[in-house]
């Protein structure tokens, strides 16, 4: 039997200074980031990448896809070994509800 759920998948575009979300191949979102400090070589301390803002198109709003689409992002930057300054209130809201993102941001 064939499902009919939705596909989503995130994923970095680091050309475009962005994550995108797809839904069933479609781009329906994008989180823009951009890097604000980059260690020097040898540096010992983790960069730290700025998100800057959380879009999901008009016709996909209000499903759910932003959590996704910023859950998945912060899971990446975690895996890029990055410190998050969120600059998108959308950002900082889903950090403040979900403490296990915490440790990824970057001091003030």
């Amino acid at each position: 039997m064939l499902s009919d759920a939705p596909v989503t998948e995130v994923t970095d575009n680091p050309h475009q200074n962005r994550f995108e979300l797809r839904l069933n191949g479609d781009l329906v979102g994008i989180v823009g980031y951009y890097p604000v400090d980059a260690p020097g070589r040898n540096a010992r301390r983790a960069p730290v990448v700025s998100f800057l803002h959380a879009v999901i198109t008009e016709d996909f709003g209000h499903r759910g896809l932003a959590g996704v689409m910023v859950r998945s992002s912060l899971d990446a930057a975690r895996g890029y070994g990055w410190k998050v300054k969120p600059v998108c209130s959308y950002v900082q809201r889903f950090v403040a509800e979900n403490p296990q993102y915490r440790d990824l941001m970057a001091p003030d």
